[in-house]
């Protein structure tokens, strides 16, 4: 019974260390592509420029491809004839921004052809996109690969969805090697962006399929979210943030205090007694750790699942396999 128990121990701990490689650097191309940090944060400025509403989209592309098969850029490859791919399932036909990351690919490879993969792109990228809308800066470590693999149906089944509770999002990122705060932190990533009325439109008209509202939700803001969200409507969208839905800040952490998040798994964070703390913690702006605690999640998740040294490839256009 002992050896069985130290077996399972010993597996759980090859998983993590599977899902938190170390295998990538700050600086991996400072010798094969000294230019790459640069090269992808002037396009990524030149999209952000025009349209800001595209920082979201980048930031949440690499938070999708990270918690399915690891960051290895699964996410940006096409469906095949013989193949579904991640970019089709349902949580991920909403993802927009797929042309940064082909602009910034472009560049490169008339840079260093051959050597930047598709997944470190869109990890610059999504931190790029952070910083140019007020928000933190990282250093990301680099050095990954590209998968081969894209499978629908994994992403339908391991993303996180707007409709968990605590306890399933604890399950979901802990199979990740994240921690309790990490799922906090990184929920703050809803500071920007908008959603559809569909992610959130049972908390306001069926709550428990009676035809009820969501105590756990404000009252008066149901009543707000009701005027621009008819019963059934598919195609509204709606601020995550309202107000600042455009800028990285803690905002976010207040609209969850006042139970004005806009989905359940945002009001899930003031279900457990940690991550409440948290949120409470940074209500005030001159105190806040959320910056800095964002930037060291951002890593951590960054190196879920990482493919390097010869395994994975690096894909000539992100879209396809080589």
């Amino acid at each position: 019974m002992a050896t069985l128990k130290f077996l399972s121990f010993i597996v759980v701990q090859l998983f993590l260390v599977a899902y938190n490689c170390e295998g990538v650097e700050v600086g991996f191309y400072t010798k094969t592509c000294p230019n790459v940090e640069a090269i992808v944060k002037e396009t990524t400025k030149h999209y952000i420029s025009v349209a800001p509403t595209l920082a979201a989209p980048l930031l949440r592309m690499h938070f999708h491809d990270c918690f399915v098969r690891g960051c290895d850029g699964s996410v940006l490859l096409n469906s095949t004839k013989g193949n579904k791919a991640e970019k089709d399932a349902i949580p991920n036909q909403s993802l927009r921004g797929f042309q940064v990351i082909d602009a910034a690919k472009s560049a490169l490879e008339k840079e260093c052809p051959g050597i930047v993969s598709c997944s470190d792109i869109l990890a610059l990228a999504a931190r790029d996109a952070v910083s140019l809308i007020n928000g933190p800066s990282w250093p990301v470590p680099l050095g990954r690969r590209d998968g081969r693999v894209s499978i629908l149906s994994e992403a339908s089944k391991k993303l996180p969805t707007p409709f968990d509770n605590f306890t399933t999002l604890k399950t979901t990122f802990g199979a990740l090697g994240l921690t309790v705060k990490d799922l906090v932190v990184l929920s703050g990533g809803h500071t920007i962006g908008m959603s559809h009325c569909f992610s959130f439109s049972s908390r306001m008209y069926n709550f428990t399929g009676k035809g009820d509202m969501d105590p756990n939700m404000d009252q008066n803001y149901i009543s707000h979210l009701k005027i621009k969200c008819k019963p059934g409507d598919v195609t509204t969208i709606v601020e995550m943030d309202p107000g600042s839905f455009k800028s990285f800040d803690t905002d976010y952490y207040t609209m969850v205090s006042k139970r004005r998040g806009l989905f359940a798994s945002d009001a899930a964070l003031l279900t457990n007694r940690q991550t409440k703390d948290y949120v409470l913690s940074q209500l005030n702006p001159h105190g806040s750790t959320f910056f800095k605690d964002f930037g060291e999640s951002m890593v951590k998740m960054g190196k879920i699942g990482v493919l390097t040294g010869k395994a994975g490839e690096i894909r000539k256009h992100c879209a396809f396999r080589n």
